[in-house]
C-alpha cells in the first residue's frame, strides 16, 4: 500500500496493536485521524479484528466517519463460528454438522461420531494467543488428539468446535462476495470458484475465477436479508458429497480476493460501499463474469506443492490463468479445475490444444497481486519446493535411477509442467481410438 499512486496520507494504529475486546485505544487513535484529515470520512475495516472492534465503538465515530450501520454487535456474533452455526441451524442455511464438546471425553466421543478426520475449530479465533501454537483451524486424525486439543480451551479464549469434515475435491470450493445497503438490500454481489488455494486446498485463494452459481448467490442474499447486514462481506462454500453448498466461514469484511468482482466499469464491492455511504447512486453492474485473480506467489507456490497447474481447461480449452504470469480467458464456459486437468488430458484422452497468446484487448480482464512484500513465507517455500524437487532429481541421477520407468504415473502428472514454447504434447502411449481434441486453442500469456 505504501507505494500505491492512489495512497494519498496514512496513519498509523493504536500503539501496542488492535485488541477487539478493549477498543478504547481504536477510538482514541480514530478520533486523532479524523481531526487531522478534517471532514468525515468512510472507513471500511479490512480485517475481521478491525470490523468487530469499529462496530463495537461506532457510535462514538458518529459524524467523524461514515460507517455501515451493524445492528447488535453483528460482526462479533458472524465471525465467532460457534455463533454461525446457531444461526444457520436457525434459518436453514447449509452448514457441515458441528457439535460444540462440553469436556475433553465429549470431544473424543464426537469425533467418533462425526467420521475421522474432523476439523476443529476454535470459535473466537482473534483471541488465539501469539506463539502458543494454536492454528484457528485445526484437521484432527485421531480422537486422542481430539481430547488434547479440548485441554487447550482455555489456553485458546474461547470454545472448541468439531465439524464434519468435507472433503475437496473438483470444483468443491466456492465465495461468495457482497456489498449491501440497509437492510440487507444488495448494491454489488457475485460468486466466485477457487481454482487454487495456498495452503493447497485449505487456505486463501490463490487463483479464483468469477463464475455465476445460483445456488451460492441465493445462499449469501438470504444470509445478508436476514441478518439486515449492512456492508461488505466475504462467505466460503464447501460442497458436499451430494452437490449440497455447506457454508463455512463468514467474514465481514471485504476478502483478499475482492477486486475479483469487478465489472467491466472497474465498480468493485468496495467502491459500491462507498458510494452509497456518501449518498451517490450506485450503478448497475455491466459485465464481470469471467474474470480471474491471481495471487501470483501463492499460485505458483500451490501449484508446486500440489503437482497441478490451473491453466488447462477441458471446456475447449478456452481458459488460461498461468501463474505467476498474468493471463485472461474468454468467459465463455467455466471449464474444469485443476484437479480434472493435473493429468493433462481431457475426458476421453483427448489432449489438450494449442497456446496461443491472448489479445492485449482481453487481458485487463486478470486481477494480479504479489504479496511477498506482505508474507514473504511463501516466497522462501517456493524457493525451498523448487530446491527440494532439483535435489531429488540430482540424487536419482547419482543412484543411476532413470527419470522415467516404473513412475509413469508420476511422470503423467507432471506432464502439463512444460515450457510454453513447447507447443507438441508428448506422445501418448498406446490406447484405444478416442475423439479428437477441440480446435479451439488455449491461451497463454507470459511476462
Amino acid at each position: 500500500m505504501g507505494r500505491s499512486r492512489y495512497l494519498r496520507a496514512a496513519h498509523p494504529g493504536p500503539a501496542g496493536g488492535l485488541d477487539p475486546e478493549a477498543p478504547e485505544t481504536l477510538l482514541e487513535c480514530l478520533v486523532g485521524v479524523s481531526e487531522r484529515i478534517g471532514r468525515p470520512a468512510v472507513l471500511v475495516a479490512m480485517d475481521d479484528l478491525s470490523a468487530i472492534a469499529v462496530a463495537r465503538i461506532a457510535p462514538m465515530l458518529d459524524g467523524r466517519f461514515r460507517i455501515p450501520h451493524q445492528p447488535d454487535g453483528l460482526p462479533a456474533r458472524v465471525a465467532d463460528k460457534a455463533e454461525l452455526s446457531r444461526l444457520c441451524a436457525r434459518w436453514d442455511i447449509p452448514h457441515p454438522e458441528t457439535v460444540i464438546p462440553a469436556s475433553g471425553a465429549e470431544a473424543a466421543e464426537a469425533a467418533w461420531r462425526l467420521g475421522l478426520p474432523v476439523v476443529a475449530k476454535w470459535s473466537r479465533p482473534w483471541l488465539l494467543p501469539a506463539g502458543a501454537g494454536l492454528r484457528s483451524t485445526t484437521l484432527v486424525h485421531t480422537a486422542a488428539e481430539a481430547r488434547r486439543l479440548y485441554e487447550r480451551t482455555e489456553e485458546a479464549g474461547s470454545r472448541l468446535l468439531l465439524q464434519r469434515f468435507l472433503p475437496a475435491g473438483t470444483d468443491t470450493d466456492w465465495f461468495f462476495h457482497g456489498a449491501f445497503g440497509r437492510g440487507g438490500h444488495p448494491l454489488l454481489a457475485g460468486s466466485g470458484r477457487k481454482e487454487l488455494s495456498w495452503p493447497v486446498r485449505t487456505g486463501l485463494t490463490a487463483v479464483g475465477r468469477w463464475l455465476p452459481d445460483p445456488a451460492v448467490e441465493e445462499a449469501g442474499l438470504r444470509l445478508a436479508r436476514r441478518l439486515g447486514y449492512q456492508g461488505i462481506l466475504d462467505l466460503d462454500f464447501r460442497r458436499d458429497e451430494k452437490g449440497c453448498f455447506r457454508l463455512v466461514d463468514f467474514n465481514p469484511r471485504p476478502g483478499a480476493q475482492f477486486r475479483l468482482f469487478t465489472d467491466a466499469g472497474g465498480l468493485d464491492v468496495v467502491q459500491a460501499m462507498y458510494l452509497d455511504l456518501t449518498g451517490q447512486r450506485v450503478p448497475e453492474s455491466a459485465g464481470g463474469p469471467g474474470r480471474v485473480f491471481v495471487a501470483e506467489n501463492y499460485a505458483l507456490l500451490a501449484a508446486v506443492r500440489g503437482r497441478q497447474l490451473p491453466w488447462r481447461s477441458a471446456a475447449g480449452g478456452r481458459d488460461a490463468v498461468p501463474a505467476p504470469a498474468r493471463a485472461e480467458d474468454t468467459g465463455a464456459g467455466q471449464g474444469s479445475t485443476a484437479g480434472e486437468r493435473a493429468g493433462g488430458e481431457r475426458p476421453g484422452g483427448a489432449r489438450p490444444g494449442p497456446v496461443r497468446v491472448a489479445p492485449r484487448a482481453e487481458r485487463e480482464r486478470v486481477e494480479a497481486a504479489w504479496f511477498a512484500a506482505d508474507d514473504p513465507m511463501p516466497f522462501f517455500a517456493m524457493l525451498a519446493a523448487f530446491l527440494g524437487r532439483g535435489a531429488g532429481k540430482g540424487a536419482r541421477a547419482l543412484r543411476g535411477v532413470p527419470a522415467h520407468g516404473r513412475r509413469t504415473a508420476r511422470a503423467v502428472v507432471r506432464a502439463p509442467r512444460q515450457r510454453a514454447r513447447d507447443l507438441t504434447p508428448p506422445a501418448a502411449p498406446a490406447a484405444p481410438t478416442t475423439p479428437a481434441a477441440s480446435a479451439e486453442p488455449d491461451e497463454l500469456v507470459t511476462r
